[in-house]
Formats: structure tokens, sequence, C-alpha cells
């Protein structure tokens, strides 16, 4: 197993509080069983900066979190396993484009470093929010007949409109983000290298 520094262990901890304290900022609703919100932000820059398992690491923390701070909705403890720690651990699937979004960025290709960007937001979201649409199927079977639909058509619904906003909002927040920040993704010792 990959073994991290002090820094590395510290960002992955930051980057989850972070994650968390946005999560409490007041959301985008549309209507009352949909929120929009850009709280996945720090992990997808902890993903670009550290890679897959650093993320996945942060996004686990930030699903203790949100249960240790009673903003976690739970039903059962295996609803809340699959919601809060296997969904938000697959946020670092973003962190597979790490080398990508970095190596653009240091050949100074703006365009494709923002592609990359976008997908990488969008394949951790995915992730993410697949296991959201399992819980969703499987644990709200009754919302879904209450409001005369299949558990996968409501899940699919549901899900699907929080993802589509909360992966776009995300991915226009980092393309602005890392625009005028390009040193938030590149950790101490990349920037000591190119420094030399």
């Amino acid at each position: 197993m990959k073994r991290f520094d002090l820094e590395t262990l510290l960002e992955i901890a930051i980057f989850a509080g972070f994650a968390m304290v946005i999560d409490l900022f007041p959301s985008f609703k549309p209507n009352p069983s949909i929120s929009i919100s850009f709280a996945m932000v720090p992990i997808f820059i902890i993903a670009f900066r550290r890679g897959f398992l650093a993320a996945s690491i942060s996004g686990f923390l930030w699903g203790i979190l949100q249960i240790a701070t009673g903003d976690a909705w739970i039903l059962t403890p295996t609803q809340a396993f699959i919601e809060y720690f296997i969904a938000f651990t697959c946020i670092g699937f973003a962190g597979l484009f790490s080398n990508l979004i970095k190596s653009s960025l240091k050949d100074k290709k703006r365009g494709a470093t923002f592609v990359w960007i976008v997908i990488a937001t969008f394949i951790g979201s995915v992730a993410r929010y697949f296991w959201h649409f399992v819980a969703g199927v499987i644990f709200f079977k009754n919302y879904a007949i209450e409001a005369g639909k299949t558990p996968v058509i409501f899940s699919l619904t549901m899900n699907g409109m929080t993802f589509l906003g909360a992966s776009i909002l995300c991915a226009i927040i980092l393309v602005l983000l890392i625009n005028k920040a390009p040193q938030l993704i590149t950790n101490t010792s990349e920037r000591r290298q190119q420094a030399a």
C-alpha cells in the first residue's frame, strides 16, 4: 500500500474538512428532493493534486463527517454505508486523471487541461452518484410509489438531476479556479522541481 508523507495526510484531512464546510452552505434546490451543491470541489482538487488514493480517502473522511455532524439521511446501516462511505469514496476516481491534468498544465495546454478537468469531474461524479442511485432504488421505494413512479425511474430522476447539476457546477468552478490559480493542483515537491 502506498505510504503518504505528513503533508499529503494533512491535505487529505483538510480538503475533507473544506468539503464538509462547503456542504453546510445553502445549496440550490430546484425542488425539495433535489439539492445541488459544489461541495465536491475540494475532493476534486485533492484528486488532481494527489491522485486516486488520496482523493478516495479524503472523500471517505467527508462521508464520516457527514454522519458525525448529523448531516446524513440514514434509513438503515447498509444504506448509510452505501451512500456515505462507498459513494463519497468513489469521488476519488477523478484522481485517475491527475497526471493528464498536470502534464497538460505543465505544457501550457490550457484547453486540454480544462477538458481533462471536466472529464475527471464527470467521472468522479458518476462514480459517486451511481451508488446514490443504487441506494435510491433499494431503500427509497416508498417515495417512488408515493410519486407514482417505479423505484428505478424515481432514483434515476432524483439522483440524475442532482448529479448533472453538481457535476456541471463543480466543473465550472474548478476550471475557473485552476485557470486563475494553477498552483492549487501542484504540490510542494512538484513546484520545487519546476523552479529548479
